[in-house]
């Protein structure tokens, strides 16, 4: 019987949802020698806290009792960071002590206060909410914690790193003395001992993630890209990875709005949440989520925190996260409850080594890549097509919505719940490869579906005004559309009018109309991937004008990010600059010139205009030719100093006096 140790009444809450056995941080929660004791515990995001906390709370609470009597004071209070997460304690909660007749209320900001006071009133054995409102109810003497018997603290590091050291501190004061104290945090950093050691009793420390591996069902990739191209090369994540939900993580709010809306002109379902959202609205985007009306979440840290989405497949970090445990927090999303998930950390190829360090910190082994291509997701394309249930379903069973389903856009197709993700890049072979097509019109190799002969497409459809892979009948049907109500008789109209080149080509078109376009990112260069140092002592390359010099301010601090965003370098392929009154000239590596110039060449008109230039006058020399400095010549020793009167130093005077 899973979950031997606990009470009865949980034991059969957590069999009906389908629990066998404990995760880790369960089972070492439900030790017998610990059931008294305050707990530091150390784990993973989404190793199972809120149960974990759930079940080490119940010996205190129910004791050998079945069920609650009438709810009073709270006697189990439980913290959170942010809305999202204390509404996910309070889920959680209620179908673990579902059996007990527990009363547990929700005190979240963003919501109305005076029914939380209502409730509060009415009475509750557990409070779950944020330290923000929990404190305003606290001082308004709505919230009574004179009966509290454990205080729960969840992602405790992430409440400080918000600032909420006070409001906790508050909280934790007023409630007995004598209660048990369990701090739940991702990391023990130094702040979060200390706040321990202030407020817990012998605790015992915790630490199911010490000397493993990090989020072991998550496979993490880090995909290279040029630092100005972060959108394009998201577009392309997202259509390659296909996951039916998907999490963008940005740094900023303003990012958040300018990604979500990049994706949205793009063709993606997405919704956004950051901090400045009202509650209703953060709600609505989550339950898009859910639902399957959005299939993309583009959020900040803090915001997604306690965010819960079934079949979470992808999570993506669209910009290098701040910390570690910014990180492991993001990254924690996917991954959840024993399934597996991808986790993608977009890296601009002048950041690798800050992104290499930090995943070395982390203890997570990635696997580098540059950003998808369009033969390897127009392979993809093909593959999920190819393996679509619809082409094995008799059509009687299939309906409009499964259509939809099976032709739905990318990041956003529907799954069943804990379905895996193709997330194996195609091999870059002349066989997958695209020639000179774009996107409407990829290659017939990926999809492999036939093409007609020459004499047989004249039969059917005009060569001279139809685009490739059009369907166009020049035999009309024996019945009109509108009688044809069974699925097996439209199925005989179209074979029998039709070939079956015509229907692929018609199924590939209706299946690409629905997905995104493919963006066109420049390749990194190899060197650029990996970081290597540059070496400028002998210096050899092309020289360039760039129509900026003394009298429009011109200075290498900003001229040179400018040249690696128009010409797609870096600094390090950047030689000599010389700037002169109306211009500068500047000298690119000799084996950087052809990208250089294929890049320069699509550069927007706004951008200063940059030209082919002859090397300065009086030439150029290497840095490592440079002539030292003529010697100084010795320091002569200095004049005697005069003495008033005229005479140096030390001499006396002649002159007798009168």
């Amino acid at each position: 019987m899973p979950f031997p140790d606990t009470h009865p009444a949980l034991t059969r809450a957590l069999q009906a949802k389908g629990y066998e056995n404990p995760t880790p941080v369960q089972a070492a929660v439900l030790k017998p020698d610990l059931e008294k004791k305050d707990l530091l515990v150390s784990a993973q995001t989404g190793s199972g806290k809120t149960v974990a906390f759930g079940l080490a709370a119940a010996p205190t609470l129910l004791g050998d009792k079945d069920r609650l009597g009438a709810p009073a004071a709270p006697e189990v209070l439980v913290i959170a960071p942010t809305r999202e997460l204390a509404g996910q304690v309070r889920n959680e909660l209620q179908w673990l002590y579902a059996e007990t007749g527990a009363v547990i209320a929700l005190c979240i900001g963003g919501t109305d206060a005076r029914r939380e006071a209502r409730m509060l009133e009415r009475g509750a054995h557990i409070v779950a909410g944020t330290p923000g409102r929990l404190c305003d109810h606290l001082d308004r003497k709505q919230l009574d914690l004179s009966k509290v018997r454990v205080v729960i603290l969840d992602e405790a590091d992430e409440m400080l790193d918000m600032g909420f050291r006070e409001e906790l501190e508050k909280l934790l004061d007023a409630a007995p003395a004598d209660r048990r104290t369990l701090l739940f945090s991702a990391t023990i950093a130094r702040e979060i001992a200390a706040l321990a050691r202030k407020f817990q009793k012998d605790a015992e420390r915790i630490d199911v993630s010490s000397g493993q591996k990090q989020h072991s069902d998550i496979s993490y990739r880090a995909v290279v890209t040029p630092p100005h191209e972060m959108v394009p090369s998201l577009v392309n994540v997202l259509r390659y990875y296909n996951a039916p939900t998907a999490m963008v993580f940005c740094n900023t709010r303003q990012m958040v709005g300018e990604v979500q809306k990049a994706l949205q002109e793009r063709g993606f379902a997405s919704v956004a949440i950051s901090g400045e959202m009202g509650q209703n609205e953060r709600t609505r985007a989550i339950e898009s989520l859910r639902s399957g009306l959005a299939h993309v979440c583009v959020a900040t840290d803090v915001a997604a925190r306690g965010i819960d989405v079934p079949a979470l497949g992808l999570v993506i970090h669209a910009s290098v996260p701040t910390s570690v445990e910014a990180l492991l927090h993001r990254s924690g999303r996917t991954g959840r409850a024993g399934r597996k998930g991808t986790c993608v950390l977009m890296v601009p190829f002048n950041q690798r080594r800050r992104a290499e360090r930090l995943l070395a910190q982390a203890r997570i082994k990635a696997e580098w890549e540059p950003v998808p291509t369009a033969a390897q997701i127009y392979a993809q394309d093909a593959r999920h097509l190819l393996d679509s249930p619809l082409l094995s379903q008799p059509a009687a069973q299939s309906t409009a919505p499964a259509t939809e389903e099976a032709i739905s856009a990318p990041g956003a197709p529907v799954a069943s719940e804990g379905a895996a993700i193709e997330h194996q890049p195609a091999d870059m072979t002349a066989e997958n490869a695209p020639s000179e097509q774009t996107a409407d019109h990829a290659p017939a190799a990926a999809t492999e579906t036939p093409v007609p002969e020459e004499g047989e497409a004249a039969e059917h459809h005009s060569t001279e005004t139809s685009e490739p892979g059009t369907v166009e009948n020049t035999q009309a049907p024996t019945e009109a559309p509108e009688a044809i109500a069974e699925p097996d008789e439209l199925v005989r109209e179209l074979t029998d009018h039709y070939t079956a080149a015509q229907l692929a080509n018609a199924l590939v078109r209706l299946y690409r109309e629905r997905l995104p376009q493919v963006e066109d990112v420049r390749p990194v260069a190899a060197d650029a991937q990996r970081g290597a140092p540059a070496d400028y002592s002998t210096m050899k390359g092309a020289w360039y004008r760039i129509d900026v010099g003394r009298e429009g301010k011109a200075d290498p601090k900003w001229l040179i990010p400018l040249i690696c965003r128009i010409g797609g370098i870096q600094k390090r392929d950047i030689g000599s600059i010389r700037i002169f009154p109306t211009y500068s000239l500047f000298q690119v590596a000799e084996d950087k010139v052809a990208r250089f110039d294929s890049c320069r060449a699509g550069a927007d008109a706004d951008e200063p205009k940059i030209s082919p230039a002859s090397a300065p006058k009086g030439g150029f020399a290497p840095r490592a030719g440079r002539k030292p400095f003529p010697p100084r010549s010795p320091k002569r020793e200095p004049a005697p100093r005069r003495a008033p009167g005229g005479l140096r130093t030390g001499e006396k005077s002649s002159r007798r006096r009168s």
